[in-house]
């Protein structure tokens, strides 16, 4: 069985935290930290694992912010700043990785008034740890200079901090604080986008392909014309990232997004969909059958998704898209597709009993539909 994903945050990280904190700062009570910190420690969840270290670490560094930012700079790791993050471990010579969450959760509750010290630490911290939940506090309270900072830290050394700048600011960042204003209005990120576009990293590009496929959930028409405005002549790595980027107007089948990649065409020919079996229980699979006939004399481009129609409590049936196939079918080709659809239990959806839909789409368009009963 694997390792439960709240021990990442353990008593061996309160230990290491201890000794670099007291390294770092003789004066360090590191027994009354210890104890704070690993009482009731093994009871709780990730995140409230980080919280609960982080109010440890409330009752014991300096009460003067300047002076707890030093303590907790002079205890990381010495890093180049190109490191991978999910390399990087505690060792003797620094903290780094998960025991810095709970120190970039103490950033954002003690530092809100010492904004420009604070942002400095997440500097350093996001170079071990990915402050990209700290950071958020500030954008709220200090608009100003946290976008300031933000449009510098496009243009720094390191990909994490330039990747902070994208991921700190996603409006719905997952496990983040919701920036309310920026779902409303996200212009004042966009800047900051565009600057990281082309950036020779990856791991930045894709944070900015997440953060507009955010955007794209409240302001769809933005995406479409930044897609549309930046995909002429774009580089394999541009493309990549715009695609990206477009993953969930795709999935809905929008028909401004779906011309921007060349697939706004209706397809043309039969599709007969097939499932298997009709009765299920939560746990097994459904299959899915799909033949397709090509009634057109030039290739078409296809994506085909479907939308699992899930029964709610009330017996209403909510849709939920998932991805098929995206491929070109060539002129009168004949092909046959299959694909398994789990209804095994997961955190984030609750199975009711009843008779559910499903419906294939293709290229945004509603072809083919099929019902299923599921029990509990």
């Amino acid at each position: 069985m694997a390792e439960p994903f709240k021990n990442l945050i353990n008593r061996e990280g309160v230990v290491a935290m201890r000794s670099h904190l007291g390294r770092a700062w003789p004066a360090f009570d590191g027994a009354r930290f210890e104890a704070l910190a690993v009482d009731g420690l093994e009871t709780l969840e990730l995140k409230a694992r980080a919280q609960h270290l982080c109010a440890a670490l409330e009752a014991t560094l300096p009460a003067d912010f300047d002076s707890a930012a030093r303590v907790i700079e002079a205890s990381l790791l010495p890093v180049r700043g190109d490191e991978e993050l999910g390399e990087m471990r505690t060792g003797d010579a620094g903290l780094a990785g998960w025991p810095l969450w709970p120190m970039t959760e103490f950033v954002a509750r003690r530092g809100l008034d010492s904004p420009e010290r604070a942002l400095r630490c997440l500097h350093a911290l996001t170079q071990r740890f990915t402050a990209e939940w700290a950071v958020r506090p500030f954008i709220v309270a200090h608009p100003e200079l946290a976008f300031q900072t933000l449009a510098r830290w496009t243009r720094d050394a390191s990909p994490h901090v330039r990747r902070l700048a994208s991921e700190g600011s996603r409006p719905r960042l997952p496990w983040g604080l919701q920036l309310k204003g920026l779902i409303a209005d996200p212009s004042p990120t966009l800047p900051l986008l565009e600057a990281l576009l082309d950036d020779p990293s990856e791991y930045v590009r894709r944070s900015v392909a997440n953060h507009l496929n955010d955007i794209a959930k409240d302001h769809p028409a933005l995406v479409v014309e930044w897609v549309v405005r930046h995909l002429p002549g774009a580089s394999a790595e541009r493309r990549a990232l715009l695609r990206h980027a477009s993953r969930t107007l795709i999935k809905k089948g929008d028909a401004r997004m779906l011309k921007a990649w060349g697939l706004g065409r209706r397809y043309s020919g039969a599709a007969a969909l097939a499932i298997t079996p009709k009765r299920l229980r939560v746990g097994d699979s459904l299959t899915l059958t799909l033949e397709l006939h090509s009634g057109a004399k030039r290739a078409q481009p296809l994506v085909i998704d479907y939308a699992v129609h899930h029964v709610k409590a009330n017996g209403e049936r909510t849709p939920k898209v998932f991805k098929g196939w995206t491929f070109t079918l060539a002129p009168c080709e004949s092909r046959t597709l299959t694909k398994q659809h789990s209804m095994r239990e997961v955190t984030t959806r609750r199975y009711h009993a009843g008779r559910h839909a499903l419906d294939l789409r293709i290229n945004g368009e509603v072809v083919a539909e099929a019902e299923f009963d599921l029990k509990l």
